[in-house]
């Protein structure tokens, strides 16, 4: 069964880009989003089961944008977050060690196996 897939970053190319990479190695993305708000709207509406999220977002950045997702858990099954940026692990290291994000991936290093080894080892 295909995993759903909501992206969410403020640039549309990356969007797009994330959407055929995911798509074309067998995820559903299932919608797109700019900022955490709308990410948190849509998450309510279409119910991904992943989030992929990046950290640098205009208003409440991807950190916090994962802690109110994870507070939907208490209106359903929670989605699977992970943080995604164009900067490395190592400057949020800190940060992801409190994060509720099931993991971080680079920009570089997103592919569909990639988020899939992720997803799967934190089950």
């Amino acid at each position: 069964m295909r995993r759903t897939v909501l992206i969410v970053d403020d640039h549309p190319p990356f969007r797009a880009a994330a959407r055929a990479v995911l798509e074309a190695e067998g995820f559903g993305v299932v919608g797109e989003a700019g900022d955490a708000m709308t990410a948190l709207l849509a998450c309510a509406r279409l119910r991904p089961q992943v989030v992929l999220l990046d950290v640098q977002l205009p208003g409440p950045d991807g950190f916090a944008a994962a802690e109110m997702l994870a507070a939907l858990e208490r209106e359903g099954p929670a989605p699977d977050i992970v943080l995604i940026s164009s900067r490395a692990r190592s400057g949020y290291r800190e940060r992801l060690r409190t994060c509720p994000a099931l993991g971080f991936l680079t920009k570089a290093e997103l592919s569909g196996d990639a988020l899939r080894a992720l997803l799967d080892a934190g089950r």
